[in-house]
């Protein structure tokens, strides 16, 4: 159940009388992680009244093509992305199960470990599609609140939150200009950019 807070205006989630903390779960390839993904990571926590946002990259992502950078490297510019920022931290535990990355078996994973808790689940708008196939998804969607990051401004039908930023940023155009030797200032943290410089990261174009 939930009610709305005098003080704050906002809704809290209550179990069995326990206040529920609420979490958000942000998972994906960040092949390479980028600005619009921290823009619509912040949007999310402020809108949604979220304690913290956790970042899980996957190892391969189900349905999709193996990331081109490597899993460490991956993870490397996902911590230094979020850096020391408040409310976002980064769970490396699709890592370390074999593939392919299944959403249901994170979530169970951070739901022991953060008991009490209302989660939140991140998607992006061209995942969304898609949902319903996803691997135990009946069993999923009694398990988290699914929120749809869009940068699209596209007009959708669907029961979820939505999380609205016109933002054109992708990781596919940035790994483009990276291989026609183009900047890519701007688009990523400057934490990022370095790490992908000092790495020769993304040099080759992809067929």
């Amino acid at each position: 159940m939930s009610r709305v807070s005098a003080a704050s205006g906002r809704h809290i989630s209550f179990t069995n009388g326990v206040v529920l903390k609420k979490i958000g779960i942000y998972g994906g390839t960040f092949d390479p992680i980028h600005h619009a993904h921290l823009i619509l990571a912040r949007e999310a926590r402020e809108m949604l009244a979220l304690e913290k946002i956790i970042f899980v990259p996957a190892a391969i992502s189900p349905g999709k093509d193996s990331p081109v950078a490597s899993a460490a490297m991956r993870l490397s510019m996902l911590r230094a992305a979020i850096g020391n920022e408040i409310g976002f931290i980064v769970d490396d535990c699709e890592l370390h199960r074999p593939p392919p990355s299944y959403t249901i078996d994170t979530t169970e994973e951070i739901r022991r470990r953060e008991v009490d808790s209302e989660i939140y689940y991140l998607i992006g708008e061209d995942n969304l599609s898609g949902l319903p196939s996803w691997h135990r998804f009946e069993q999923l969607q009694e398990m988290v609140r699914f929120v749809v990051l869009d940068r699209t401004g596209t007009q959708t039908n669907h029961p979820y939150q939505v999380v609205h930023r016109r933002i054109d940023i992708s990781a596919t155009e940035i790994r483009k200009r990276v291989a026609l030797g183009r900047s890519i200032r701007y688009l990523v943290p400057p934490a990022v950019e370095e790490i992908i410089r000092r790495s020769n990261l993304y040099r080759e174009l992809e067929k």
